[in-house]
């Protein structure tokens, strides 16, 4: 049954799961899909736009990612937590205000308990960001923060998008996945934009289901091409992601 947050006083919904195949789906109460997980595979990124949210990879040098730090915002069926733990070998922090949804990653779909190099934290996103303990500490910032009627993102300001630039390091991304009707995404866009500066927003084409991955660096860089191609033949071959794809669906905004 639905609960309510004390701190917040939002109305948690229900979690749940079904299988369809070899696919587990993550719903909060609703048919709406929160997340997937491949059954034989847990520990892989099954749907599309959860993928593209892995594009950071490609402004990274591929040496260094292990040495980095992931944080996300919003848990889902902790997808992108266990493929930055596990394939990725990150120190690697999440932040899900509903307990119900750790219980169930933890239960359900694979998510290992915490150690030295994972950390999910239970708090509000926005309260949790303004932390100095996290101020300048994450590489790849990664926020999908939806409600049950998945019709727009909770947490979609442009302070809020500030607070999440002051989190990421020099050479830090964050990503951000969009979902909803063409306005609401052109006034997130726009938030984004205010916050990191238009030079520094990149965005995807979106996805058939209407998910649109938007990546805004902290300080700007336009890399060459060849890099970024040299760059995704890598995270292609070595973390079994689609990179050369996005290449075609992938450019700067501004």
């Amino acid at each position: 049954m639905a609960r309510k947050d004390t701190d917040t006083n939002l109305i948690l919904p229900e979690v749940n799961f079904s299988d369809f195949g070899d696919i587990r789906y993550l719903h909060l109460g609703t048919e709406w899909v929160q997340g997937s997980m491949l059954l034989d595979k847990p520990f892989d990124i099954e749907l599309e736009y959860v993928q593209r949210m892995m594009v950071w990879l490609l402004f990274a040098d591929p040496g260094t990612v292990a040495r980095r730090h992931a944080m996300q915002l919003g848990l889902g069926s902790a997808a992108l937590t266990k493929f930055c733990y596990k394939k990725l070998k990150m120190k690697t922090t999440a932040v899900e205000l509903n307990p119900q949804v750790v219980a169930a990653c933890r239960l359900w779909f694979k998510l290992p308990q915490d150690d030295l190099r994972l950390k999910v934290i239970l708090a509000d996103a926005a309260r949790e960001i303004r932390k100095p303990e996290h101020q300048g500490t994450v590489d790849a910032l990664q926020v999908d923060l939806y409600d049950h009627e998945a019709a727009a993102p909770v947490l979609d300001s442009a302070d809020f998008y500030a607070d999440c630039r002051e989190l990421l390091s020099e050479d830090g991304i964050m990503t951000v996945n969009l979902f909803g009707r063409d306005s609401s995404y052109l006034r997130s866009l726009e938030k984004i934009a205010e916050a990191f500066g238009p030079e520094s927003v990149w965005a995807f084409k979106p996805t058939r289901e209407g998910n649109t991955i938007v990546a805004a660096q902290r300080e700007p860089t336009r890399p060459e091409r060849t890099e970024l191609v040299q760059n995704a033949d890598v995270v292609e071959s070595r973390f079994g992601l689609p990179a050369k794809k996005w290449l075609r669906l992938f450019k700067p905004v501004c």
